[in-house]
């Protein structure tokens, strides 16, 4: 006789890159809530995209009331199905922070956790400017990101779960939107929006989704290249 198979145990369905981003989210509002340091924050973020299993993502938001992850239902078609999807307020509000990044003949970077103003000015004149919005929350659901660049370029991150309209113009140059490239996904109803605008003469304005690392011998594990 052969052997039934055993019962399914959900917390070993694989995780999707829509569930670690919602596990991501829950724990950026749980540090704007108080919940969580900034220290402990970065490491559960490490965490979450290492993950490959619900086992592995579960634990992350166990102790924070309210952003508990729901584990699917053995009989579920979609592992997602049953957890609960968060606000688009999420992302949204916080003191706003610098409102220009400027390179002149040298490079300028801003990442990390930070609070986008409405509007946010870079300028790259013979430099680089990197703008990276993987962690960052929004002062208000729309932002706009002011661009001039003249003889460099300026390269702007935004995350799967911000919404992009790119309609700068370029002058020998060009304003590029390649969220949508290797199969990138719309944002989800009622995301923030970054616009990204301006000018680039002879230069080079590229809007993009996070990187995801080749692990060795794992195959890419959707871990998100800072």
């Amino acid at each position: 006789m052969s052997e039934q198979p055993g019962p399914v145990d959900p917390s070993q369905f694989r995780a999707s890159d829509q569930d670690r981003e919602r596990v991501a989210q829950a724990l950026h509002q749980a540090m704007g809530e108080g919940r969580l340091t900034l220290a402990e924050l970065d490491d559960r973020l490490q965490r979450v995209y290492q993950a490959k299993t619900f086992a592995e993502l579960a634990p992350l938001t166990s102790d924070l009331p309210g952003h508990q992850l729901a584990v699917p239902h053995p009989a579920a078609v979609q592992p997602v199905a049953g957890a609960a999807p968060l606000p688009a307020s999420a992302r949204v509000g916080g003191t706003p922070g610098p409102s220009t990044s400027i390179a002149v003949m040298s490079g300028a970077s801003r990442k990390g956790e930070w609070v986008v103003p409405v509007t946010h000015t870079a300028v790259a004149v013979m430099g680089g400017v990197e703008i990276d919005l993987t962690h960052a929350r929004f002062e208000e659901s729309e932002v706009t990101i002011n661009v001039f660049a003249f003889w460099g370029g300026v390269e702007i991150t935004v995350p799967e779960d911000v919404a992009v309209r790119v309609d700068g113009v370029g002058f020998m140059g060009a304003f590029e939107d390649n969220t949508m490239r290797r199969g990138g996904q719309p944002a989800p109803p009622g995301a923030p929006t970054v616009r990204v605008t301006g000018l680039a003469m002879m230069a080079g304005v590229e809007v993009r989704r996070p990187r995801r690392k080749k692990v060795r011998g794992g195959g890419d594990r959707g871990q998100i290249e800072e």
